[in-house]
């Protein structure tokens, strides 16, 4: 497959963007509104996904997320209309993912029944923590004991479609708690659990206060261990790591999230949400952001029908550059078809083989490339950061001594 063919199959991404409050450590694009006019946000989501939807060509949608900000904030009804839209727009496959960031307090436990009539069937519940102080130190909205009874209730109603989100590395936590943690976690838990290290963004409350000295975190080879200490932990009790940060036993992986990490193209909706696909007979894929601020996006899709605010075209070598970023941190890796599918012109195996550090991690143990095609070991997972730039690096050289495969996409 070339560069300029379309995919007929792509996944779905609808931003939800309220929440109720910020959280200590949280920069994503969200907003806080005492008022929010559901029904002007329903008809907009529903006239951006066609259009966008539309103007892809895609001629299936293989998964739906429901992401934010807090989507279990919105009425189930919007749910509802945005996965109507989809099918009177396009096909939706049969086995269809559908899922959604749920916070566990007691508003949205209430409507989790809702949200499943309306056709989700997969949650993924922002647990983060189960320590009070913890939860306070984030600035979450909800007790551990929310969190518990959300999670019962989940189980009822998705049997192994529930997902748990814990944060690891917050102010006060060692590596002591973080394994009682997780044990605890493990009794109640369904079959995927997701791990974040906490990472400190600029511009966040907790940022602030680690910075001024009011709080710290735990030094770099503290986390190092406690992200060592849960593979090992959820290793034991069934949990397969098929991607460095999310794990699942039984082969209850989530398959929305699949789609990003194997290269596969998808289309964003609504306040902020990005995009990645081919739009209509153009010869290149795009990265594709909407409008960020409610007000402005809601404005923009009802003048124009979509908020796209920036489309920008990418060229071959940067979706090669994307797929080494995403494709390496599940346990499948890269695969030669995947890689093809994206450069044709090119050979994966002969542009790392013109590089010395990456044979050198090769010899560590750190990757493995045969006929099917490039992945990091275990060992290698715990330490993908590392090598990136090296694979980049490799990726780049390359095309800087043989820029005729680069030079011009196919048109």
């Amino acid at each position: 497959m070339s560069a300029s063919r379309s995919f007929s199959v792509a996944s779905l991404y609808v931003h939800w963007p309220y929440c109720k409050r910020r959280c200590t450590y949280c920069n994503f694009n969200k907003y806080v509104s005492k008022f929010v006019d559901h029904e002007r946000m329903r008809r907009c989501l529903v006239r951006e996904l066609k259009t966008v939807l539309g103007l892809s060509g895609v001629s299936s949608v293989s998964s739906v997320f429901f992401g934010g900000g807090t989507p279990s904030l919105a009425e189930p009804r919007t749910i509802e209309s945005v996965l109507t839209a989809v099918r009177q727009t396009t096909a939706m496959a049969e086995d269809a993912e559908v899922s959604m960031e749920v916070n566990p307090t007691a508003l949205e436990i209430d409507k989790l029944k809702e949200f499943h009539l309306a056709g989700v069937n997969r949650v993924s519940i922002g647990v983060q923590t189960l320590d009070g102080r913890g939860l306070a130190i984030l600035g979450r909205d909800h007790s551990a004991q929310d969190s518990l009874r959300c999670l019962e209730a989940a189980k009822k109603l998705f049997p192994n479609q529930v997902s748990v989100d814990l944060i690891f590395g917050w102010p006060g936590q060692d590596v002591e708690m973080w394994q009682r943690e997780l044990n605890h976690i493990l009794g109640v838990c369904d079959k995927h659990i997701s791990l974040y290290q906490l990472t400190l963004e600029r511009g966040t409350q907790l940022f602030k206060l680690v910075q001024s000295g009011q709080a710290s975190v735990p030094n770099d080879q503290h986390m190092e261990e406690m992200y060592l200490q849960a593979v090992q932990i959820l290793a034991d009790n069934g949990f397969e790591r098929y991607e460095v940060s999310n794990f699942a036993r039984e082969g209850c992986y989530g398959q929305h999230n699949l789609s990003y990490w194997t290269g596969r193209p998808y289309i964003g909706i609504g306040p902020g949400a990005h995009g990645r696909f081919r739009p209509g007979d153009r010869q290149l894929h795009e990265a594709r952001v909407q409008t960020l601020e409610p007000p402005d996006w809601m404005w923009e899709v009802e003048k124009f029908g979509h908020a796209t605010r920036k489309a920008t075209p990418l060229s071959v070598i940067q979706q090669l550059e994307e797929l080494l970023i995403v494709g390496l941190r599940t346990k499948w890796g890269i695969s030669n078809q995947m890689w093809q599918s994206v450069s044709p012109e090119t050979n994966m195996m002969e542009i790392l083989a013109e590089s010395m550090e990456i044979q050198q991690h090769f010899q560590n143990g750190l990757l493995e490339l045969d006929k099917i095609g490039l992945r990091a070991t275990s060992a290698g997972m715990n330490v993908l950061d590392s090598i990136l730039p090296d694979l980049l690096n490799a990726l780049d050289s390359h095309h800087t001594a043989h820029t005729s495969p680069f030079a011009q996409d196919p048109t």
